[in-house]
């Protein structure tokens, strides 16, 4: 999600007041001999470890240990992008481009509903690539799954005020091209003598909207919170909005998860009879969009229960352009960054999952059936049955997960539970009453399929105060996040144990920061985001709100997680001004790792007419695009090795 300017706070209301143990107070017992034998430093009132090596010894031991091989980029801030030397950025796809056949040409200056809902939408997110055919390993031709999470109005339109008033000025026709450019893309690519480009008209390329049909599965299926003047059924939902990260599944569908369904409601919720549940999602009658005086069902003095209808996982199926998607409640309700599917060791599938504000939690389910490789119409199923948990982290370093079930401890009806329906719908209130830890933002919870470790990205919390602090959330007014990393031999385990793999912000400025100690000036980072493992077990991490929290752009890095060199972090992509940097995603011979660069040109200040860039085209007249990017290195070959 965005961390720019009043739009981080204005979805980011919800109302957590579970009296669990906050999880800052748990790092420093991790910070001891053996962490920091490690390699890990930390900074104190003496500086930072890893200030203690001579001007150019960090480079030497960081290139002579790491698993990552390539010369780090500087950080700065400006209009473009930049990768390291011997590499090169393809533009892929642009917000306006044609997806759909019959796709009207793209016109910044006459945006229509009709043709937003066949061109690739709005700020894209997650991108996920799956080879083609179905089951290859094919790295040069497949599909590529990539959600659309917002709008940025000032950006879109000319005329309008900068920053999040614009979104209060539209119009009808307005808020419906927004709905529309909403959603998901799926979208045929090949690489052909190196260069990678959409398939036109191909059968497979496909837009999903804030207006599309998707079906609901799973408990909370037709309960009467799900049911609308539109919908008596409670199954039938049309679109998916807001949706920021995901995941694959070893079945070849895609796993989206819906945030900030919140900002998009309005009303009266506090007189609502919804009123508590309401509050506890920051669903407030300051709408952060305006869709709530267009469009009647995301009102909720007039449709009440239409808000109970989003902040799922959506599942679907990109092989099959025809399929519905599935809204997956089993996996509960709350503002999911995405999920991340892991086989656990006895065929069972595991899908880690994070809330995305400060002070909520971390997830995973587990399914009931296990997967089978051998037919891929059996497991389209797999996430409706299963048990989903939260996550408590111990002082002393364990992770228990505690079953969100029906009739066990407080989820009873006493607490307004009446089936697990009710649980799935109200999850975060469920969560509360298990004493969940509430965490720094956690964002996505990826498991390395190299190694079985669970990375947990914690973005930041500015909310914390020095009490509220604990081992595993262990700053106060933490502005730059951390990365929790959890070890298992069984995620469908009960039990397991955590570290901190790293705690970000900038060596000797920034209390705590803490990396290896040969990372050099330009491999801190701030607001860790979104991850990638590659083929190789190696992890990266994207960051969204460093220009905001520390001065720099967001960018990628590659982060060492094994052996002498674990926590050292590397700058490999820069983004250009006022972008995040989402995704990532890599082929499966990491020959060509995939970005979404969203929100360019999101500074204050910056307008239709006049944006700090105008990336990727560089054209007047024409604002910055949204766009996903291909990047690869010249002459061919895997990323950094």
């Amino acid at each position: 999600m965005s961390d720019y300017g009043v739009y981080e706070d204005s979805q980011d209301v919800g109302v957590n007041q579970s009296t669990a143990t906050p999880m800052a107070t748990l790092i420093e017992n991790h910070m001891s001999r053996r962490g920091l034998l490690k390699g890990l430093a930390a900074s104190s009132a003496l500086g930072v470890m890893g200030s203690m090596l001579p001007l150019g010894a960090k480079e030497a031991e960081a290139a002579s240990g790491s698993a990552f091989k390539f010369k780090e980029i500087s950080h700065g801030y400006d209009a473009t992008a930049h990768v390291p030397e011997g590499y090169e950025i393809q533009t892929l796809i642009r917000w306006g481009d044609k997806v759909e056949a019959g796709a009207a040409a793209f016109d910044v200056n006459k945006l229509t509903v009709a043709g937003q809902a066949k061109q690739f939408g709005y700020n894209n997110d997650f991108v996920g690539f799956l080879p083609l055919p179905f089951g290859s390993k094919k790295s040069d031709h497949g599909l590529l799954a990539v959600n659309h999470e917002y709008t940025n109005a000032g950006m879109m339109w000319a005329g309008l005020p900068e920053g999040d008033a614009a979104e209060l000025k539209l119009s009808n026709e307005q808020v419906e091209i927004e709905i529309a450019s909403m959603g998901m893309s799926v979208i045929e690519i090949k690489r052909t003598n190196g260069k990678w480009a959409v398939v036109d008209s191909s059968k497979y390329n496909r837009r999903l909207t804030g207006s599309s049909p998707f079906t609901v599965t799973g408990p909370a299926a037709g309960h009467d919170k799900l049911k609308t003047k539109e919908d008596p059924t409670g199954l039938k939902v049309l679109g998916t909005i807001n949706n920021c990260a995901g995941g694959v599944t070893p079945w070849g569908t895609v796993l989206s998860g819906e945030e900030n369904f919140n900002g998009y409601f309005g009303g009266s919720p506090e007189t609502s009879q919804w009123a508590a549940d309401f509050k506890r999602y920051g669903v407030t009658k300051d709408s952060f969009y305006s869709w709530s005086q267009h469009v009647d069902r995301f009102n909720v003095d007039k449709e009440p229960n239409e808000a109970h209808r989003f902040g799922w996982i959506v599942e679907i199926d990109p092989y099959d352009p025809t399929s519905t998607p599935k809204k997956r409640t089993a996996l509960g309700r709350f503002k999911h960054e995405g999920a991340n599917v892991i086989l656990n060791k006895d065929g069972r599938v595991v899908a880690y999952m994070g809330d995305d504000e400060r002070f909520e939690y971390v997830y995973k389910f587990v399914s009931d059936g296990k997967y089978d490789p051998a037919k891929r119409e059996a497991n389209m199923d797999l996430l409706d049955k299963g048990t989903l948990y939260v996550a408590q982290f111990a002082d002393d370093g364990k992770v228990t997960w505690i079953a969100l079930v029906h009739g066990q401890g407080p989820l009873t009806a006493e607490n307004g539970f009446n089936s697990q329906a009710d649980i799935l719908i109200n999850t975060r209130k469920a969560a509360d009453l298990l004493k969940a830890t509430p965490m720094d933002r956690p964002e996505d919870v990826e498991a390395n399929t190299v190694t079985g470790k669970v990375y947990v990205m914690l973005t930041n919390n500015n909310r914390r105060t020095t009490e509220q602090i604990n081992k595993a959330n262990p700053r106060a007014n933490n502005t730059h996040g951390h990365v929790v990393e959890i070890t298992t031999a069984d995620h469908a385990a009960t039990d397991a144990k955590w570290s901190i793999l790293l705690v970000a912000g900038k060596p000797g400025v920034d209390h705590g920061a803490q990396y290896h100690r040969a990372t050099s000036d330009n491999g801190w980072m701030s607001c860790v985001d979104n991850c990638a493992v590659d083929s190789k077990g190696r992890l990266w991490i994207s960051t969204d709100g460093s220009p905001s929290a520390a001065g720099v752009a967001d960018g990628l890095y590659a982060v060492d997680t094994e052996g002498m060199m674990r926590g050292l972090s590397q700058l490999f992509f820069q983004a250009p001004s006022g972008a995040e940097v989402c995704g990532p995603w890599f082929t499966p011979d990491d020959t060509t790792l995939f970005i979404a660069v969203q929100h360019p040109g999101e500074d204050k200040g910056s307008t239709f007419s006049k944006p700090s860039t105008r990336w990727p085209d560089f054209k007047d007249g024409m604002p910055p695009r949204p766009s996903v990017i291909a990047i690869t290195r010249k002459g061919g070959g895997p990323i950094a090795v």
